[in-house]
């Protein structure tokens, strides 16, 4: 081949590139408030300079050790991050090979050829009579390289696919974050409801024994005439509903340590278990809450939406280009002798060079309906990417509402505890004193438990808030050194 047939075959494909048929893409403007809404009485938070927890690693975010083993277990071990993981590894197989059109595919090849013809000697066998006859043996050796169908890249159709691709990667990878941000927030709260749940069992264990004792008390009373026979049933029955408590709370805890060891992949070592109690400071409590609504476009499944869409403008410029001519190349050197000595001789050499041009004409209407669909599928991955966005709005709202107020729940819930215990103990010792009923009493003593586990639940609540918020605010998303897409696309991100 010709060397200024290789500069003009260069001087094509360096025009590839020159058109792109992708439309400009839009970054779609916010469909959420700026600020947050108001809570009751409590006005909106301000929004102040304030970094998002989306640099908050999680190391940094939990303070308890045991907790922080159990959350580094499961993302060693849970299988819905393995999968989100094999996810990127897909996806980035698939934009390689889709990378990999833009270039020409090169084959070399060698062949041999052995072949033996008869043939005659001339005369005949004088004894015989038959024709004397011969053979002779010959043998072709060749050698090809060259490419076949390489597509020049004109109008933007392969590069358009890559783009597609890598925005689906990036996709991917931000979708992983996500699913490693919420088995965060669900080891956490599977966590602390553990040992919420631990804590009520002892609420439960400990009424149960002064139930047992208020029993004894009752029948000693009703045994020296002082009680009736409906105080001792009323005994026996708080007896025998302390005892369902305590089975029932015995059951939720083995199954809150099933749902513990399902999220972290394997079961937790009884060290990394929470004790029977809430921690004072599982995690920690200052979390920014006057930072503006826009922090929402850093959370990855917000990214991984939007990186879908941008993928969306890549697959419009492949299916426009699809109504353009297709120009492809084919060419060829080899050489072809009968002796191996001279195969690469020069006056054995031979080339082929053919370019090619389909012009689409007729097709029923097929590339109008893909370019058709490409846009409809924008449409709806844009109507998905601003669900995505006003869902995570939705979220904060929540999470910011319920911290506007738990603070002040606990507190008033920690009172009404220490107020039914005093009734409880003044009930009790005016029925032993004889000037009260034992119904009262019981009924104070069912206050003061009811209290008591309700008191647990706003605490749990207080701390699975500071966790939620955590999670939707976008936290978590470095506790890896994975960082296979950037924080939130970029107008200015180059095609690939």
């Amino acid at each position: 081949m010709n060397w200024h047939r290789i500069f003009a075959i260069g001087a094509v494909a360096g025009l590839a590139g020159c058109v792109n048929l992708a439309p400009d893409y839009p970054r779609p403007t916010p469909v959420t408030p700026t600020l947050w809404p108001s809570v009751g009485t409590h006005p909106a938070p301000k929004p102040v300079a304030a970094s998002d927890v989306s640099n908050l690693g999680w190391r940094d975010f939990f303070l308890d050790d045991r907790l922080r083993r159990t959350v580094a277990m499961a993302l060693a071990n849970n299988r819905n991050l393995r999968i989100a993981a094999l996810n990127i590894e897909a996806a980035r197989a698939q934009y390689r090979d889709s990378g990999s059109a833009l270039f020409p595919t090169v084959n070399a090849s060698a062949s041999a050829t052995f072949s033996k013809s008869g043939r005659t000697a001339g005369g005949n066998d004088t004894a015989s009579g038959n024709v004397v006859t011969g053979s002779s043996v010959s043998k072709s050796l060749s050698a090809e390289l060259g490419f076949a169908s390489y597509e020049i890249d004109f109008f933007g159709r392969l590069r358009n696919q890559k783009q597609a691709a890598f925005d689906a990667l990036l996709s991917s990878a931000a979708a992983r974050r996500s699913t490693q941000i919420s088995l965060i927030g669900q080891v956490a709260s599977d966590w602390l409801t553990l040992a919420a749940d631990k804590e009520r069992l002892g609420i439960a264990r400990e009424t149960l024994v002064n139930q047992r004792q208020n029993l004894k008390l009752v029948k000693a009373r009703h045994d020296y005439g002082v009680a009736s026979g409906s105080d001792v049933a009323n005994a026996q029955s708080a007896v025998e509903s302390a005892r369902v408590d305590v089975a029932s709370y015995t059951a939720a805890i083995a199954q809150d340590r099933n749902a513990l060891n399902l999220v972290a992949g394997g079961t937790v070592p009884a060290v990394d278990l929470p004790s029977a109690k809430i921690p004072a400071h599982p995690v920690i409590a200052d979390l920014p809450a006057g930072i503006p609504s826009s922090v929402l476009t850093n959370r990855p499944d917000v990214i991984s939406a939007e990186y879908t869409l941008r993928g969306d403008t890549a697959s419009i410029g492949a299916a426009r280009a699809a109504f353009f001519p297709t120009l492809s190349l084919t060419a060829a050197t080899g050489w072809a002798t009968a002796g191996l000595s001279g195969l690469f001789a020069d006056r054995n050499r031979s080339w082929s060079f053919t370019p090619r041009i389909d012009q689409p004409i007729f097709d029923g209407g097929s590339r109008r309906a893909q370019l058709d669909l490409a846009h409809v599928q924008r449409n709806i991955d844009l109507a998905d990417y601003e669900q995505t966005i006003q869902t995570a709005f939705r979220e904060v709202a929540d999470a910011l509402a319920t911290r506007a107020t738990i603070d002040r729940q606990v507190e008033a819930q920690q009172a009404l505890v220490a107020a039914n215990a005093r009734a409880y103990r003044l009930s009790l010792a005016r029925y032993q004193a004889g000037t009260d009923s034992f119904l009262d009493t019981l009924t104070e003593q069912r206050a003061l438990y009811t209290a008591r586990q309700n008191e647990v639940g706003r605490r749990l609540a207080r701390q699975t808030n500071l966790v939620t918020l955590y999670k939707v605010l976008g936290g978590g998303g470095f506790a890896t050194s994975d960082s296979s897409a950037p924080n939130r696309p970029d107008d200015t991100l180059p095609h690939r």
